[in-house]
């Protein structure tokens, strides 16, 4: 994909999030359902799209570690797991604040993953806000490795499907995620 392919599907899909919308979109892992991570109303129809109870946490991408501090608590063993992490990782930080209240667990967290992938990096730069991820499907169901695996259903629910990167058929993997207590203890949950 050129570069004015790139920069006008990332105008679209952020002129979707100002005005509080829903996109299906490529990330750094597999295909996101995303929205504005500040807008609750945009929030709540995830999840009803998603059919999954608002209990359940999702988490939100964000492309500069610079970032961080403006929405959680930032232990300083975190910039030093960025630092050095050669894959993407979510990491789940204590204290969320000047997000979506039903974005944020019952417990004050919220994870948050650093982006590089192009279309994500592009988008959030440009979105100046942080973006909900969670995985194209409905709650229950597989996630979908690649475009062609998501449902029409979910296709259909958002209002607007990301045009970039929909040929590929690579099987990315998942993020690892590790949670952190404010003194910057490490729990592993997912590899």
């Amino acid at each position: 994909m050129n570069d004015e392919k790139l920069k006008e599907e990332v105008r679209k899909a952020c002129e979707i999030l100002k005005n509080g919308g829903i996109i299906l979109y490529p990330t750094d892992t597999i295909w996101g359902i995303g929205c504005d991570a500040t807008n609750e109303v945009a929030v709540k129809r995830v999840y009803e799209l998603k059919l999954r109870e608002d209990s359940k946490a999702m988490l939100v991408l964000l492309d500069d570690v610079g970032k961080l501090a403006s929405y959680v608590e930032v232990p300083d063993v975190a910039y030093e797991l960025l630092e050095v992490n050669d894959k993407p990782m979510t990491i789940i930080y204590p204290n969320a604040k000047n997000l979506a209240k039903n974005l944020i667990a019952q417990d004050q967290t919220i994870g948050i993953r650093i982006t590089s992938e192009t279309f994500t990096k592009a988008l959030l730069y440009r979105f100046r806000k942080p973006i909900v991820s969670t995985s194209a499907n409905i709650s229950g169901e597989p996630s979908p490795r690649c475009f062609a695996e998501i449902s029409e259903v979910v296709k259909a629910a958002v209002d607007y499907v990301v045009d970039f990167r929909q040929e590929e058929t690579t099987n990315p993997a998942p993020s690892s995620i590790i949670k952190l207590d404010v003194g910057g203890k490490i729990q592993i949950i997912r590899k």
